[in-house]
């Protein structure tokens, strides 16, 4: 549906964006991961139509950017970082507005578009409310009714969750996935946690480059690979321990390390595979007369991978 090709954005002699590929497929929700200033933005305005890449392709259901720009506009609604709302308007009036402004003449037509896009965003309650006086949830939420007035096929959603309190994050990410059983979604974001619960794939941006771009399914069995196991033994010997646990098997990395109580031995265990050593590791201490005092297998957390590929080259 979408095909971007070494897409790249200069401002003056700053690299916003240098030659980012990607393809996303129509339904898919895809999570535009990178820390402030890594080039989300740049990329979605350029997705948009409002900045012209200086060099690379957009291409979007076979229409190209920019020679089909007015056919691709229609086909995307937007939502930037600060909703541009009227404050001074009730929220009808405002979507009332937007409606008539977007071509959405008939009465009845924008009238029935309402109601559709108030239950789907939750807006039923605060129509008649002036949208200076919501919360910055209740504006996000008018502001996905904006960017789905005319029922687009792609949303856009530029750090859609952004200062919001957890319960309004919890409400705005069942929205987006919610919509996202129809549409194609993009959204940007630096909460790896977010993208986690909302997104099927994840792209993380850094610096203005792509380094990674996969499946939501294929991060979390990369950050299970080499799992670290901690293990704290009570009356054994630490050479006896270190001996028995190298020969459980030879993938197996045993360090001693400092223990958590004056009585016990520490180990550290790590393996270069996905295969959770534990049941082996408690079968061989069940033999013996030592007890075990922890067995905890701690997984790379997804903010680590996260971290790793977004730490600044100096």
């Amino acid at each position: 549906m979408i095909e971007v090709q070494n897409l790249t954005k200069y401002y003056k002699d700053f690299c916003a964006v240098n030659n980012i590929s990607m393809t996303i497929r129509k339904g898919e929700i895809l999570g535009l991961l990178g820390p402030n200033g890594a080039g989300k933005t740049t990329t979605l305005r350029m997705l948009t139509g409002y900045l012209r890449p200086n060099s690379g392709s957009i291409k979007i259901n076979d229409f190209q950017m920019p020679q089909d720009i007015l056919k691709i506009k229609s086909l995307i609604g937007y939502l930037p970082e600060s909703a541009p709302l009227y404050h001074n308007m009730l929220v009808y009036d405002y979507l009332d507005y937007v409606a008539r402004i977007k071509g959405i003449e008939d009465k009845e037509t924008r009238y029935d578009r309402f109601l559709k896009l108030s239950d789907l965003c939750g807006l039923s309650a605060i129509m008649d409310k002036p949208i200076g006086n919501l919360s910055k949830g209740l504006k996000q939420r008018v502001g996905l009714a904006h960017a789905m007035m005319t029922d687009p096929e792609i949303l856009i959603l530029d750090e859609p969750t952004s200062g919001l309190d957890p319960n309004q994050i919890a409400e705005i990410r069942d929205i987006i996935k919610n919509i996202g059983k129809e549409k194609t979604i993009i959204l940007s974001t630096h909460i790896l946690s977010e993208a986690e619960a909302t997104c099927d794939r994840i792209a993380i941006i850094s610096q203005g480059r792509m380094v990674a771009d996969d499946t939501t399914l294929n991060l979390k069995k990369r950050v299970q690979e080499n799992s670290l196991i901690r293990l704290s033994l009570k009356g054994a010997g630490k050479e006896d321990a270190l001996t028995l646990l190298k020969g459980i098997d030879p993938r197996l990395d045993v360090t001693a390390v400092d223990p958590v109580e004056e009585d016990l031995i520490s180990f550290e265990i790590t393996n270069s595979g996905d295969q959770d050593f534990r049941s082996d590791i408690y079968l061989k201490i069940k033999g013996t007369d030592w007890i075990i005092v922890q067995l905890a297998k701690e997984s790379q957390a997804l903010e680590k991978i996260f971290r790793e590929l977004t730490r600044e080259v100096a």
